[in-house]
């Protein structure tokens, strides 16, 4: 059981999901390594949350992260998941939600991803709002960790993700921007609730929503690297497809973003792939910067 434990050192988060359920061996484990080795040449502490035999970890050793990413049947672990692999000693990747849950009880600030869940389109414009909500939106509500990552992933529903987190009371920062980020594309067109240019104003609004006793996460969403962005008007038919195949095989839940996410891949010959890796090292990057100020404040 993963206990407490409030220091100044600047420590980063890191989820696992992608490591077991992202990417194939060796690819994933690659990844991992690229993505710790970031944050360390930062200056901040790398800590991969996993599950290993039932035992939630914030910090997995490399072995542990290797056994994660060539281990078959790794559950998939979101907050609902917690109470199985506990009680049945399983390993678990975990999701953005469970990642913060676990980061929060061992007292790390900030955590780095990719692209948050969010509201999935509805595909059926008759019944209004989708239904599928990602336990990430409800994560962000209540538990007290920095979300750094590309926005939502742009296969969902953007508008209806961010008036979500609005009502929760959720503060979205656009990091260096004014507009959402939409994952493979530096902009959706959206605005954010406010725009920070450096680790330090982060830092100051973060220590603000900690003073006044506010639940809930902070989002900072920054757009992916521009070298490696896909604008939006040439991904949206590639998504607009992998959507109608997904509907067409009738996919529910869980089963709907992998699919997406694999399929995007293919139809645009890993250009999504490529700005998916790229986000993810750049968010770790801003996420020890961010860590490293804290910890600096807190010395």
């Amino acid at each position: 059981m993963v206990e407490p434990h409030l220091t100044a050192e600047p420590r980063v988060a890191l989820e696992s999901t992608v490591i077991s359920h992202g990417l194939p061996y060796p690819r994933n484990l690659q990844l991992a390594q690229e993505m710790e080795a970031i944050i360390r040449a930062a200056g901040a502490i790398p800590r991969t949350v996993g599950i290993i035999a039932g035992k939630m970890i914030a910090g997995l050793t490399p072995a542990q992260v290797k056994h994660l990413a060539v281990a078959p049947n790794v559950r998939k672990v979101s907050r609902r998941d917690l109470p199985i692999v506990a009680a049945r000693q399983q390993d678990g990747a975990t999701t953005v939600a469970t990642t913060m849950w676990i980061a929060q009880r061992a007292g790390i600030e900030v955590f780095a991803t990719g692209g948050i869940g969010g509201i999935h389109r509805q595909t059926d414009t008759n019944k209004g709002t989708s239904s599928d909500v990602s336990a990430d939106l409800q994560e962000l509500a209540q538990t007290q960790v920095i979300v750094v990552c590309a926005g939502a992933k742009a296969i969902l529903d953007l508008p209806a993700t961010l008036e979500y987190l609005e009502t929760h009371g959720v503060t979205v920062i656009g990091y260096g921007t004014d507009d959402f980020p939409a994952f493979y594309s530096r902009s959706s067109g959206l605005p954010v609730d406010v725009r920070c240019d450096s680790p330090a104003d982060v830092a100051d609004i973060w220590r603000a929503k900690q003073a006044m006793g506010l639940p809930g996460g902070l989002l900072v969403a920054v757009p992916v690297p521009a070298h490696d962005e896909i604008p939006a008007a040439e991904i949206e038919p590639t998504i607009a497809q992998a959507i109608a195949e997904a509907t067409h095989q009738q996919l529910r839940s869980a089963e709907v973003t992998p699919f997406l996410l694999r399929r995007i891949a293919e139809l645009s010959s890993e250009r999504s792939l490529i700005a998916n890796l790229s986000l993810l090292k750049n968010n770790a990057q801003v996420a020890a910067e961010i860590a490293l100020v804290l910890a600096e404040r807190s010395a």
